[in-house]
């Protein structure tokens, strides 16, 4: 086995760490951050508390990437002097401690390096995500809700405000639909690569016989609306209807016409809302989760005009994007990016980070390919 080279590592965690405080651009976060504290310190902040939780949140988010930056900074200076102190002493001890803790840097680097690559036009916002059912009956529908609670646990884990805003229950069991929103910086940029179709195969527990079932879901994720998106929607391109919420339990539940409904007539898009208790507030809600899905449509529209103008038109994302394999193994395996793990109960509770991480990179390589072609074309 060849002879670790301390030197080497030392230069290599150095020179990764340099490039990642280039890209994020220390001196702007700290920028950043000294003016958010003058808006968090403002007398009337909570005055509009939507608004106050968004500055709070980002200056929280940013002062704890600084300290990042200033944590492993220090500890690549640390392991440094231990190094040069282990050799001085011929402290095999203290070499063996270098070693564990330079690779422990570059872990921590590859992490930090993931923000780098959230570049997109909406990746700072917060997200919206809407599970729906597929094929697959009843199973589809309980897999649609293993998935909600998969990532209603990934943003848990990750202490990510998350607040379900509409579920349409399926009959038997599970969910027919769900749509929650995840408020935290760059969530949207995160959770954006989870959208497309999902797979699961395993026993059916629904099935008297035992036999192996094949059931899908669909997963979209959208950027949270903000009012510099100037989305206009006529009343006439609207039809809003009104019912009683529906779903488990709870006082107040199918005794008030509280829950929205509203259809976009040009593109047919259907959103519902039910949490809040007043029909004000549903229809707000729903509004608001119209204008994301038709600031993505306008999005994409635009991007696909690019490409035909270009002459190069492509599909972006497969229409199966991962599966989950309960039976006759265990496996869960994106096949975008080749990202996989036998660890399928952790998976469902919520340990997601390398798929997504693992799909960050695959998307960026993604554009910077694209970015190639145009640019080759040009």
């Amino acid at each position: 086995m060849a002879e670790f080279d301390y030197s080497q590592a030392i230069s290599e965690v150095r020179s990764q760490y340099d490039s990642i405080a280039l890209a994020l651009d220390e001196d702007r976060l700290k920028s950043q951050i000294r003016d958010l504290e003058v808006e968090a310190s403002q007398p009337g902040l909570w005055d509009d508390p939507e608004n106050a939780q968004k500055v709070t949140s980002l200056l929280s988010a940013t002062q704890t990437q600084v300290r990042h930056l200033d944590s492993l900074r220090q500890r690549i200076d640390d392991v440094q002097v231990l190094v040069e102190l282990g050799r001085e002493e011929s402290d095999s001890d203290a070499l063996s401690e270098a070693q564990t803790e330079i690779t422990g840097i570059h872990g921590d680097l590859e992490d930090l390096e993931i923000q780098t690559l959230l570049d997109g036009e909406y990746d700072a916002r917060s997200a919206v995500v809407t599970i729906r059912s597929g094929a697959g009956g009843v199973d589809a529908a309980d897999f649609a809700q293993m998935l909600m609670r998969m990532y209603l646990r990934w943003a848990e884990r990750h202490g990510y405000k998350a607040k379900v805003l509409d579920t349409s229950y399926a009959e038997e069991a599970g969910i027919k639909s769900a749509t929650f929103q995840v408020d935290a910086p760059y969530a949207y940029g995160r959770l954006s690569v989870e959208g497309g179709t999902h797979r699961l195969v395993r026993i059916s527990p629904f099935d008297n016989q035992g036999r192996r079932q094949t059931s899908f879901a669909a997963v979209e994720v959208v950027p949270l609306v903000e009012a510099t998106d100037h989305i206009d929607i006529p009343d006439s391109d609207i039809r809003v209807d009104t019912y009683c919420s529906s779903g488990p339990g709870g006082q107040g539940v199918n005794t008030t016409y509280s829950a929205v409904r509203i259809t976009h007539l040009p593109s047919g898009i259907v959103v519902t809302m039910q949490d809040e208790r007043s029909q004000i507030q549903n229809r707000a809600a729903a509004m608001a989760v119209l204008q994301s899905r038709l600031l993505v449509l306008r999005h994409e529209a635009e991007a696909k005009k690019k490409k035909e103008l270009a002459g190069d038109i492509k599909a972006s994302w497969g229409d199966q994007m991962r599966s989950y394999v309960l039976h006759p193994y265990q496996m869960v395996k994106d096949l975008r990016t080749g990202c996989e793990t036998s660890q399928t109960q952790a998976v469902f509770d919520g340990d997601i980070d390398a798929f997504i991480e693992a799909g960050i990179r695959w998307r960026h390589e993604q554009r910077r390919r694209d970015a190639a072609e145009d640019q080759s074309q040009k």
